[in-house]
């Protein structure tokens, strides 16, 4: 499913943005109905609670669209959302030409707020906003539809891809390649295709997008990864094989990854036990390193429940 296919014919941008920093955090719930709605925001609710750090990993940065105040009927989903002030939310949403942004939803946690039945997390919305401050104002919030909600180990799976985007892209950083690829993440998990591999390939993707993804299929030195060697991934420099490293403790402190894993890696192929096995240690590894040892919540969630 493509971003066409959920959004067709969308509007020109009524303007451009100024960057801006706000933090935001707590999970929402799938959606129940379609409404479209003017003036305020909101979502769930039922478990909103304090945001966490909200500072991404320093690498590439974009150049966010500048200048402008209003901004209408752009796709994006809802990412998270914590309580701000007494009857508003704030929103953190990522939205594909001018990626993660925080709205305000003003009355938002009124008792009879229609938005309660729009902006919820994994579905696709068509969102329009004014202001250049740290925090915009969300004026219009229309639910597209056209996609599955997640139940289950899926929904599971949703919100660890949300924390990903989160923790990895900065405010107002644009990423369209990583969106449209979101998308598919979702339309993936909702159709129950094995989690494992919707995971991989999402965390490769953003990874590479956001500046940190190295080539699998080459090492440091411009060789050939050959499928019947050892090598171990360096965070700093990419491939490194491990004959070269023996002499090396600290350079092997990576696990140890079979060639045949990152060639399949490479080509975005799951089918290899030995390759689901390793890639998701290579994967954690990566993670944890560029985070900076910062735990992911849903991360830990997913190995309790699921040993993913």
């Amino acid at each position: 499913m493509g971003t066409s296919d959920v959004w067709p014919g969308q509007p020109e941008e009524a303007g451009q943005l100024d960057a801006g920093v706000a933090p935001g955090l707590a999970p929402d719930g799938a959606p129940s109905s379609v409404s479209s709605v003017s003036g305020a925001s909101s979502a769930s609710g039922d478990v909103a609670r304090s945001a966490p750090d909200d500072t991404a990993p320093t690498r590439r940065r974009a150049t966010a669209p500048r200048s402008g105040h209003r901004i209408a009927e752009q796709p994006g989903f809802v990412l998270h959302t914590y309580p701000y002030r007494e009857t508003s939310l704030i929103i953190d949403v990522f939205t594909r030409m001018h990626g993660r942004l925080a709205l305000v939803a003003k009355g938002a946690k009124r008792p009879h707020s229609a938005l309660r039945g729009v902006l919820q997390t994994f579905q696709p919305l068509a969102l329009s906003w004014t202001g250049k401050s740290e925090m915009r104002t969300l004026t219009r919030a229309e639910w597209v539809g056209g996609m599955r909600p997640l139940a289950g180990d899926a929904l599971l799976c949703g919100f660890y891809v949300n924390e990903l985007l989160v923790r990895f892209c900065a405010r107002e950083d644009p990423h369209t390649a990583l969106f449209d690829h979101y998308l598919l993440t979702l339309t993936r998990l909702a159709h129950d295709e094995p989690a494992v591999q919707v995971l991989r390939s999402f965390e490769r993707v953003l990874l590479r997008e956001t500046g940190y993804a190295m080539s699998l299929d080459r090492t440091v030195a411009r060789q050939n990864v050959v499928a019947g060697r050892s090598y171990v991934f360096d965070p700093e420099r990419g491939v490194c094989d491990v004959e070269m490293l023996e002499s090396d403790a600290h350079a092997l402190r990576g696990p140890v990854i079979a060639g045949q894993t990152l060639l399949d890696m490479e080509r975005d192929d799951y089918s290899r036990a030995q390759t689901v096995a390793q890639s998701k240690t290579l994967m954690r590894f990566l993670l944890n390193t560029y985070l900076g040892g910062a735990p992911l919540a849903t991360r830990q969630i997913l190995i309790d429940l699921q040993n993913l």
